[in-house]
């Protein structure tokens, strides 16, 4: 976990110099921590240990992950302003980007599925979480952002009306 912790915080940082938000930071992170627990579950489940080759797993699936993020919270910065609701930005965020990001996490899923058929128990293994990961930090991407989103960051405040004779 320590390592975790790390790339956690390595996300953080790098996410909180970007959008200089807490609320942006938590809207992209949350997806990520919660796909990474399921995928400890997962590994739980499956009986896959807790071993050095493991454990950089789910780094990567954060790593990976954190891009999808990235892409959609960009374009909805983009596209938010004031008069426009935040499903109004998000649709278009999601017309823009999404594609983009389901056909990376589908392309990557699938690539990475072929490991799942190795001979090689801890490659097979591997390819089982990785093809998760990457499943579960596009679906957050796509979904729970969006609804943190809009808890989180709420709609934009209006522009102040100009003062006559200013």
């Amino acid at each position: 976990f320590p390592m975790l912790l790390w790339v956690f915080g390595a996300v953080a940082a790098l996410c909180l110099l970007t959008f200089r938000s807490f609320a942006a930071t938590l809207c992209i992170l949350l997806p990520l921590g919660l796909a990474s627990l399921l995928a400890y579950a997962l590994m739980a489940w499956l009986e896959i240990g807790l071993k050095v080759g493991t454990l950089p797993v789910v780094a990567l699936g954060v790593g990976i992950g954190v891009d999808y993020g990235i892409y959609i919270y960009s374009r909805f910065t983009a596209l938010r302003r004031p008069g426009r609701s935040l499903r109004e930005t998000y649709e278009d965020a999601l017309a823009i980007t999404g594609n983009g990001v389901l056909f990376t996490g589908i392309t990557l899923g699938l690539a990475v599925s072929t490991w799942i058929f190795s001979s090689l128990k801890f490659q097979a293994d591997m390819g089982i979480l990785l093809v998760f990961l990457f499943v579960m930090n596009m679906i957050g991407a796509i979904v729970l952002l969006p609804a943190l989103a809009h808890f989180l960051v709420g709609e934009p405040k209006p522009e102040p009306a100009p003062v006559p004779g200013r």
